[in-house]
């Protein structure tokens, strides 16, 4: 498969990246030894890079599939805020990892200059921690344009990892046409360009080939993350990103829904955690817009209950 350079970082990583939220508990909770064999499938078919999250709870599948296998580049982010929980964090990840650095850790889901501000001091310490050698690239993870445009003039931010899909699902203030203007100021700027959810969640699997295509042949992007949950998606992926067109994709409409069951008590913290605005709340019990929903898991993780899954 084709590598590339991630922006000015100097990371060669390939031009599909394993999104390991699809295994994750959020999703489809792949146990380790399932979860690690399904990740050295995919290197070994070409797949050189890997993205998780502290809150996916991946760590333990990707230690298990990729040590002592140093070309593996991975990509994490964690939601901390200052000094403290960016310490936390960070080394929740070496450990989790079995790693003495880790390539990219990322702040997740920042909106905008107001938030990168607010979390300065982490920031801080991520950038000592670059500096040490620990980290070898900074950067956030955002479904706002809002928040592409402000690491574009950021001198501290390495690489973004952007909502970037045909229709624009789950941009949380624009179009697709606006989140490609703000990728495209990013990339200008030296940016590592790393995309999410070219399927939207799962809304766009009816034409893969057209929404693959849309992220792939940008030129204003480096690499595409993108959940794989079979040994058939890997293959069709990788055939895809390695330059056929001709893939037939033979498991990529695979029906996802985001499931509330109903021992929900309406107490709204899915609500809050959802930055596409497609849950509600609505005389005690929660409504979803499932045409908003891209299916990313991170309500089911704000539920106290445990009472939401995407299935």
């Amino acid at each position: 498969m084709e590598t590339t350079k991630l922006g000015s970082t100097g990371i060669s990583v390939s031009r599909l990246c394993f999104g390991t939220l699809t295994i994750s508990p959020l999703q489809r909770n792949f146990d380790t030894k399932k979860g690690a064999a399904l990740l050295k499938s995919a290197y070994d078919m070409g797949v050189t890079f890997f993205d998780t999250a502290e809150l996916y709870g991946t760590y333990p599948h990707l230690k298990q599939a990729f040590a002592g296998t140093p070309d593996v580049v991975i990509s994490t982010k964690s939601y901390a805020y200052d000094e403290h929980t960016a310490r936390q964090s960070l080394d929740k990840a070496l450990l989790g990892l079995g790693r003495d650095y880790i390539d990219i850790f990322m702040l997740h889901e920042q909106e905008s200059e107001h938030t990168l501000r607010g979390h300065s001091g982490a920031i801080e310490y991520f950038l000592k921690k670059k500096q040490e050698g620990v980290i070898r690239a900074f950067g956030v993870s955002t479904h706002f344009t809002a928040c592409v445009l402000a690491a574009a003039k950021h001198g501290g931010i390495d690489v973004i990892h952007s909502i970037f899909n045909k229709r624009g699902l789950g941009v949380a203030d624009g179009s697709a046409e606006d989140m490609e203007h703000a990728v495209k100021r990013a990339y200008e700027a030296g940016k590592g360009i790393f995309a999410m959810k070219p399927l939207g969640g799962g809304h766009l699997c009816g034409d893969p080939k057209e929404a693959f295509a849309y992220a792939a042949d940008s030129p204003y992007v480096h690499t595409v993350a993108v959940g794989m949950q079979s040994l058939r998606e890997i293959a069709d992926n990788c055939a895809f990103f390695s330059g056929r067109r001709d893939v037939a994709f033979g498991s990529a409409g695979t029906k996802r829904e985001l499931m509330i069951h109903d021992w929900c008590t309406g107490c709204g913290c899915c609500v809050k955690a959802c930055q596409s605005g497609a849950l509600r709340l609505k005389n005690g019990s929660i409504e979803i817009d499932q045409q908003r929903c891209v299916f990313c898991g991170y309500c089911g993780a704000a539920c106290p209950n445990f009472a939401i899954k995407v299935i």
